[in-house]
């Protein structure tokens, strides 16, 4: 059976600590890697990890849908690495209750590989959440936070009551 090329390594990140960056040239539409960890409920994850104690909150969590959540620091794989970025060069995809890291663009070898984690906003502090979930990806379009923007947000909450 032939092996996949290595496509990522984990290495030092000017973004935020460890970062994956490209082991090779990556096609546009390419999926990279799945997300992956101990599948939990949100009601467990909230139990394991309280944000608001926490100086610097976790974002090792990812939401599948509704009823499970990704906790990629149990079981994990080298995806919990990509960083977040405002100009993203992959994204994150679900295909059947499964999360996989795919190229939206060419992106070349040694490139740090970067997704918009669009982290939801659950109070009304703007000013300290988005100081808490600070950005540090230096893009030109950078919006200072990982927080979903709050017009992109209240698209999202209009559409799940439709």
């Amino acid at each position: 059976m032939p092996t996949r090329k290595k496509l990522m390594e984990v290495r030092p990140s000017n973004i935020q600590g460890l970062g994956a960056f490209a082991a090779a040239r990556i096609a546009k539409g390419t999926r990279i890697i799945e997300y992956t960890g101990e599948r939990i409920t949100p009601a467990e994850a909230d139990r394991r990890y309280n944000d608001d104690a926490s100086e610097h909150p976790h974002v090792l969590l990812f939401s599948v849908d509704s009823k499970t959540v990704i906790d990629a620091a149990v079981g994990g794989n080298e995806a919990r690495f990509i960083n977040h970025s405002c100009e993203p060069n992959c994204a994150a995809v679900t295909d059947k209750r499964r999360i996989f890291i795919e190229a939206l663009r060419d992106i070349r070898a040694g490139e740090e590989l970067l997704y918009d984690y669009n982290l939801t906003r659950e109070s009304d502090d703007d000013e300290a959440l988005e100081q808490r979930y600070v950005c540090r990806c230096g893009a030109p379009s950078c919006r200072g936070t990982m927080l979903v923007p709050k017009d992109k947000q209240k698209k999202r909450k209009a559409r799940a009551r439709a």
